[in-house]
């Protein structure tokens, strides 16, 4: 298959690396300096050799913020039957394009990034593959993951984004607050390090996409589930009621243990 992937950035170069000894791989970039590492594939800077090369499918991997431009710039230039494809984890506005742009797509999200996760060993993180889409292309991106160890998961976009207001605003949020009120420690215990590794990592992410993920219009509830919590927490702490704080971290515990169960 004949595959275009927009962006050579982390994750762009993360789908060339996967793709480009399968697949006949290109990658457009406008900024000629970001494709000296990517190898085994073609390199395109100018939209004449995306007519040329004809491609099959489309592999969006720019910044969240061009998703929507970046098919745009391209979409005069590729045959009427190629498949879209965005791996987006805001959707925001992506449904409404899809059904307007005249092409079949396919939208999926893998939930790792390249920030946290261990790239070379994905069995324990997840993708979501929507279902409104494309059969073939949702196929292509099932098999895909499917080798690679991700767990999949299936969702339409509105369960898409119900789930990232849930599994990355609540952790978004905390790190915000921790980072905000953190002060230098000249000898941080393990804990603190941890924390501050986490918000290192969230902050170095895109600006927009922060954004975007906090202005998710699910994520609303989410954050004001933590400002309950902490308020019953605050509570507690200034009546310094040790009964009231076995039953808190009781039902914590048992919140986790949970998880841990499902699992």
């Amino acid at each position: 298959m004949r595959i275009l992937i927009l962006g050579a950035g982390k994750m762009g170069s993360f789908f060339t690396d996967l793709l480009s000894f399968d697949q006949d791989v290109a990658v457009f970039e406008k900024d000629a300096k970001r494709l000296r590492f990517t190898y085994n594939c073609q390199r395109f800077t100018t939209h004449d050799e995306i007519k040329e090369f004809c491609p099959e499918l489309v592999i969006n991997a720019v910044t969240v913020k061009f998703t929507i431009s970046a098919f745009e710039e391209i979409l005069p230039f590729l045959p009427a039957d190629c498949i879209l494809s965005d791996i987006s984890s805001v959707k925001t506005g992506l449904k409404d394009w899809y059904d307007s742009c005249g092409h079949p797509f396919v939208s999926t999200h893998p939930m790792f990034g390249p920030t946290f996760a261990n790239l070379n060993q994905l069995s324990e993180e997840n993708a979501i593959i929507i279902t409104e889409g494309d059969y073939m292309g949702r196929i292509f991106f099932k098999d895909l993951y499917s080798r690679i160890g991700l767990n999949i998961y299936e969702y339409s976009f509105e369960e898409h984004d119900r789930t990232v207001a849930y599994s990355l605003s609540i952790p978004f949020v905390s790190t915000f607050v921790f980072a905000a009120v953190m002060k230098h420690q000249d000898a941080p215990g393990t804990t603190f390090k941890r924390h501050m590794g986490i918000a290192k990592g969230v902050l170095n992410e895109d600006d927009y996409l922060l954004q975007e993920i906090l202005f998710n219009p699910y994520t609303s509830d989410q954050v004001a589930q933590i400002r309950t919590e902490l308020k019953e927490l605050l509570d507690i702490i200034d009546a310094r009621d040790a009964m009231a704080m076995k039953a808190y971290l009781t039902k914590i515990r048992d919140n986790v243990r949970r998880d841990i169960e499902m699992k």
